[in-house]
């Protein structure tokens, strides 16, 4: 299969090596080692996105506008193939696209200190403020409703109908605890309806690893831009706040490890707002620290809702999988709620 791929960016002689590379857990990647250049392979997962060519119609897109408008930006865009398209397709096996490997760059699977966790989110900032004129009508909707969180929040009130009645039965506490929270979908709603929160280009998937970092770890530009869709500032900052304030994921089982560090809190604070400070409005700068609280909440409820309808969207590793990563999120969320008001001491900029 990988050789009938190599083919249509004629990369087939024997000396080629392709390696599995990378900790992604949506689309398949190999390191492509060639005599004088390195490639990286992905394969796009069809059952996340529906539509692969609207993935490739945005980032050509973007690459176009950063071009004119920021040439000096370091836009890593897909090499085309043979047949001069941005993708791949083989059949029976899906969409593949092949990106040039950036010489002494690496990335980053966990973020170890708040010098990292500022230059992710200057990056991911960066992005979005040199994209601050770029018309996002144009832009497809890659995965609808990703970040949609009263759909979210009905869907798992239809889980709670429909869901595993023995299941629901044994998470009667987490229940209870996501119905008190379930102000932060009211709040959201009103964020949907407010004049003053913009809808910008989002990377909506701003985990430390889509950053693209130097030797000396300062951060290059954002990858993987699969999920690049019209959304608001709190999607982006939000998922860097679930993603890098904790020293432990969510798959951590012992949550006396859950901790909101301080120090990476204003690391991101001060990355992001270093580049989008001007660009946000008074309300959504009002709004910095409910990021996190909407992401952590969103996924906390995604989690109890899979496991209500039998782990049918994640899957489970063992049992009560989804049922830990739910609580899990939601300890996440009351140790930020219990740091919001000293965190919230230090201004925003």
């Amino acid at each position: 299969m990988l050789e009938q791929i190599l083919k249509q960016y004629n990369l087939s002689k024997p000396s080629i090596k392709v390696i599995p590379f990378g900790s992604g857990l949506i689309n398949h990647t190999w390191l492509v080692k060639d005599d004088s250049n390195d490639y990286i392979l992905q394969r796009i997962n069809r059952n996340i996105f529906k539509i692969p060519g609207d993935i490739a119609y945005n980032i050509n897109l973007l690459g176009k506008y950063l071009s004119v408008h920021h040439p000096g930006y370091l836009f890593v865009k897909p090499v085309a193939a043979i047949d001069g398209e941005d993708m791949a397709y083989i059949e029976a096996e899906g969409y593949f696209r092949l990106f040039p490997f950036v010489k002494e760059s690496h990335t980053i699977d966990v973020v170890s200190n708040p010098s990292q966790a500022f230059e992710a989110a200057q990056q991911f900032g960066r992005f979005t403020k040199l994209l601050s004129g770029f018309d996002t009508a144009q832009l497809k909707v890659t995965l609808p409703d990703f970040h949609n969180l009263p759909l979210r929040y009905q869907q798992f009130e239809n889980a709670l109908v429909n869901g595993n009645k023995e299941r629901i039965k044994e998470s009667e506490e987490s229940i209870k605890q996501l119905k008190k929270f379930n102000e932060i979908v009211t709040v959201s709603e009103a964020i949907s309806r407010n004049p003053a929160f913009k809808k910008r280009v989002t990377h909506h998937d701003t985990k430390i690893s889509n950053v693209l970092f130097n030797e000396a770890d300062k951060g290059l530009c954002v990858i993987d831009l699969d999920t690049v869709m019209p959304g608001y500032f709190i999607s982006d900052v939000g998922d860097m706040f679930r993603t890098y304030l904790s020293p432990v994921s969510e798959e951590e089982k012992d949550f006396t490890k859950i901790e909101i560090r301080d120090e990476y809190y204003h690391a991101i604070k001060e990355g992001y707002l270093g580049e989008m400070n001007k660009e946000l409005s008074v309300p959504e700068k009002e709004h910095f620290i409910y990021a996190g609280k909407f992401m952590i909440y969103m996924q906390a409820l995604r989690f109890l809702t899979d496991h209500l309808n039998n782990d049918v969207y994640y899957g489970a590793k063992y049992e009560g999988h989804n049922f830990m990563r739910a609580n899990n999120q939601l300890t996440l969320l009351q140790r930020l709620l219990e740091k919001e008001k000293s965190l919230l001491a230090k201004p925003v900029i």
